[in-house]
């Protein structure tokens, strides 16, 4: 089983990336904020209790993002991996995760960190917001949410340095020579 935490601040293309990674690896994509959006659309309880929290800027307790993800991962028993994407965004959620994958005896193989410069992020996240209409794209949200990742988020990467399972790319460039960099960091860990 192959199994990616894919680690970048908003508009860095984590997106961008994880579809060309789905179709070459046949994983199954995981993106919490896909999820989140997801209920809030349905108007599940669980999207309504993070409908606020969202259109703030800030991160939805571990919580319940936690309990999210451990129940989408288990509508997908025949996965031959998963691509995380948007999790774990902190060291519990991270903790939380690899206790979760030990249950199931597996870990993450590797992560990626798509390393892109602030201004890149801005411009890239003022695009996407003209273009998707994502409510968290809006340019009040924007600073929100690169502050999070930078005081926040960022501090998960040390918890995975420590077991050598990290791998920087640079995000900025050809989509399909950063495609080339991801393919050649993950595999080395096909079986």
């Amino acid at each position: 089983m192959l199994n990616i935490v894919l680690f970048g601040p908003p508009g860095a293309g984590k997106g961008t990336q994880s579809e060309r990674l789905i179709e070459k690896y046949d994983l199954v994509h995981l993106s919490t904020g896909d999820m989140f959006r997801a209920h809030i659309e349905n108007d599940t309880e669980l999207g309504k209790r993070v409908k606020q929290i969202m259109a703030d800027g800030f991160l939805v307790p571990d919580s319940v993002t936690i309990d999210m993800l451990e129940e989408e991962v288990q509508k997908h028993p025949n996965a031959k991996g998963y691509i995380f994407d948007g999790f774990p965004r902190t060291v519990v959620q991270a903790e939380a995760l690899d206790a979760y994958l030990r249950s199931k005896e597996q870990a993450i193989n590797t992560v990626l960190q798509l390393e892109v410069p602030e201004e890149v992020i801005k411009e890239r996240i003022e695009l996407r917001s003209k273009v998707s209409g994502r409510a968290d794209d809006a340019a009040e949200k924007l600073l929100k949410r690169i502050n999070e990742y930078f005081t926040k988020t960022i501090h998960v990467l040390p918890y995975y340095v420590a077991q050598n399972k990290v791998t920087t790319i640079n995000g900025v460039g050809e989509i399909d020579a950063i495609s080339e960099k991801l393919y050649a960091a993950i595999d080395p860990h096909l079986n």
